[in-house]
């Protein structure tokens, strides 16, 4: 099945096999003469990154690059790509790749236009009003995977590299004007990416629905994002050319970053420490952390688990959802424990304060104190 759509929500999303070749057409709708592309160093020299680069010449709209994207990017990657962007003489970003990529793209087409620094946008309060809104340059955002749904997103994640603590940078104007969702840029994802990816997507779908706030919109985009991923996950890990199931789990990204303004949890809150001081991959350490934190809240959770377990054609309630993730994680080659991922428990102190700080703790159904942190990351290993 040849899945093509175009949706206005919450941005144009343009979903479809072959649509990288709108590219220069998204650019020219927003305002673009000479767009920078940013993307992470691994995908610099890929096949499909020269694509979007000659679409973007032959339109006349120059050959501009810029690639020195850690995997968690920092405050350094972004000083690099705004002087890139100014002395470029710059008027959007195009921004392109997996979550990294995508996220520095979009704090570099902010951050162009600012004189604060960018930890005075972190995402608390109305911090994001201090921003001004004259130079912030228009964004097209083309996801290289499936998982992150920053492409949809209106925040980024930038690692500060004194503290290795991840910060959540937040403006409306971080949404993207146009998305290019073309699932033949995801074919070329290693096993290990796609498993990670789309166990990121369902850590954000999982909890936005579990989490306690009010929000029913978010809560049933969440509970279809889990049954997509349920369905085409699967397909996407064992053969890769399948386009139906990466189109599927595009969407699913998508789904599970709009969801998530219902809230995150603790599987974020571990994770982001874990991502930041051991540079893991950070869809792969959700996997990791997720049975742990399931059963950690299952107390609050139990019925609302076993709607959706209903929901995704799950028997069992609580117990058949919380085998099927066990099932599902060995079935992508998940490890099972932050000890068979290399990590030693060493650092659980650090962690757990770093944890209970992190903005998706609030978000968790069960509150997480300095001591159920603790006990719950040792339960991790």
């Amino acid at each position: 099945m040849n899945i093509t759509a175009n949706w206005s929500y919450p941005t144009a999303f343009k979903l479809g096999r072959g649509r990288i070749k709108e590219l220069a057409d998204a650019c020219k709708s927003l305002g673009m003469k000479k767009p920078l592309l940013i993307t992470d160093r691994g995908l610099a020299s890929m096949a499909i990154t020269k694509t979007a680069l000659d679409i973007l010449e032959e339109a006349g709209l120059g050959r501009a690059i810029f690639a020195d994207v850690d995997p968690n990017p920092n405050e350094k990657n972004l000083d690099a790509g705004v002087k890139a962007f100014k002395d470029g003489g710059h008027d959007g970003v195009v921004a392109f790749g997996g979550g990294s990529g995508l996220d520095l793209g979009k704090c570099v087409a902010f951050m162009a236009g600012q004189t604060r620094p960018v930890w005075d946008f972190e995402d608390i309060g109305d911090w994001w009003t201090r921003a001004s809104v004259e130079g912030i340059a228009p964004i097209v955002a083309v996801p290289t995977t499936a998982g992150t749904g920053s492409e949809v997103g209106r925040a980024s994640v930038i690692t500060n590299s004194e503290t290795h603590v991840k910060k959540i940078i937040f403006h409306p104007k971080f949404l993207p004007g146009v998305v290019i969702a073309d699932p033949e840029l995801t074919v070329g994802m290693p096993k290990i990416i796609t498993a990670g990816t789309g166990m990121d997507a369902f850590a954000h779908c999982l909890e936005a629905y579990s989490s306690p706030f009010y929000h029913p919109m978010s809560a049933g985009i969440a509970l279809e994002g889990m049954r997509l991923v349920k369905e085409y996950l699967p397909r996407a890990y064992k053969e890769g050319t399948d386009l139906e199931a990466r189109a599927n789990m595009m969407s699913a990204a998508a789904m599970g970053a709009v969801a998530f303004q219902k809230g995150l949890g603790a599987i974020h809150a571990l994770s982001h420490p874990i991502g930041a001081v051991y540079n893991t991959h950070h869809g792969m350490t959700n996997a990791v952390v997720m049975p742990a934190v399931l059963r950690f809240n299952r107390s609050a959770i139990e019925d609302k688990i076993a709607r959706a377990a209903a929901y995704l054609g799950i028997s069992g309630g609580f117990d058949g959802f919380y085998d099927y993730v066990l099932q599902l994680r060995s079935e992508l080659g998940v490890p099972d424990s932050l000890s068979a991922m290399g990590i030693k428990p060493d650092r659980i102190d650090e962690l757990s304060a770093m944890a209970i700080e992190d903005p998706s703790a609030g978000g968790n159904p069960v509150k997480m104190t300095l001591e159920n942190t603790k006990a719950l990351f040792k339960d991790c290993f």
